[in-house]
């Protein structure tokens, strides 16, 4: 187990440092982040309704949950989908304790995009805004709430990479998952939505993640905008915790489906779908 945990470390850490040098891939971490910043510019001054808070604070904190849900989601599916598609998970299933060593590696890649990601919106954001708190405390919630975090989303982002075959077929949940982010407090305060909207939302990690970073970076009176009028962090822990034991419950049986599903025949004709999309 050491043995596949240090090779998948090894692996992840090989794959990040080729994204974060790779011209294209910086570009797309770096764009959402300009825009963040153009909005942060344009919303300097203003303030939430009813409030003397800093309508950017809240705007910044919102976007880092959204890099952090689309990381963990839509991600890890893209990944998995991508490398069923030119053969690389055949290769892993191939090779002794190959598929855990390759689902170690996805799990590393994607955490360090996320991290890379976010830190492209929060040290412009850092400058730009008012209103941002942190401290010992804050930061001690930080460090049990970004690994639960990606524990409660990569699973479930796996998961449906093991269903799709195709990237572009994966790519299509990304609208039912902006849905889902739209209805979750993310930007605009979740007591303003209808009861039944806000028990579903509840359900959900997105909710959970977002109430726990604004618990880090947002300044307490805030809590009034919340359910329950708190940061309410044992709840937090408790359901984010619940979606990590699911899904790590439940991935690895996706998973090992997926890889016996795998032949060289089914990635021929998977590649061979591919060329026909391209020349026509």
């Amino acid at each position: 187990m050491i043995r596949v945990a240090r090779l998948g470390l090894r692996r992840g850490l090989i794959e990040l440092r080729q994204s974060v040098t790779n011209a294209s891939d910086l570009f797309g971490y770096l764009l959402p982040a300009v825009f963040l910043v153009i909005a942060l510019v344009l919303m300097r001054d203003s303030t939430i309704p009813g409030t003397q808070a800093a309508l950017g604070a809240h705007t910044l904190v919102g976007s880092v949950t959204m890099l952090v849900v689309i990381s963990g989601f839509m991600s890890m599916m893209q990944y998995l989908s991508m490398d069923r598609e030119d053969g690389t998970l055949l290769r892993a299933k191939a090779t002794p304790d190959g598929m855990s060593g390759y689902l170690v590696g996805k799990v590393v890649l994607v955490a360090g995009v996320s991290l890379v990601s976010c830190l492209f919106a929060l040290v412009p954001g850092l400058f730009l805004v008012d209103g941002l708190t942190f401290g010992a405390g804050r930061a001690l919630t930080l460090l049990w709430l970004v690994p639960l975090a990606f524990l409660a989303t990569m699973p479930l982002g796996a998961m449906l990479g093991s269903i799709f075959d195709n990237p572009r077929n994966a790519a299509m949940l990304m609208l039912p998952l902006i849905g889902l982010t739209a209805v979750s407090g993310i930007f605009y305060p979740i007591t303003a939505l209808a009861g039944w909207v806000q028990g579903v939302a509840q359900v959900f990690p997105i909710y959970w993640l977002g109430l726990g970073l604004r618990s880090v970076f947002l300044p307490d009176a805030l809590t009034v905008a919340e359910i329950g009028g708190s940061w309410r962090h044992l709840q937090t822990f408790g359901v984010l915790a619940a979606w990590s034991v699911a899904g790590l419950a439940l991935a690895p049986g996706f998973l090992r489906r997926m890889a016996r599903r795998e032949s060289g025949s089914a990635v021929a004709a998977r590649r061979e779908r591919a060329m026909t999309r391209i020349s026509v």
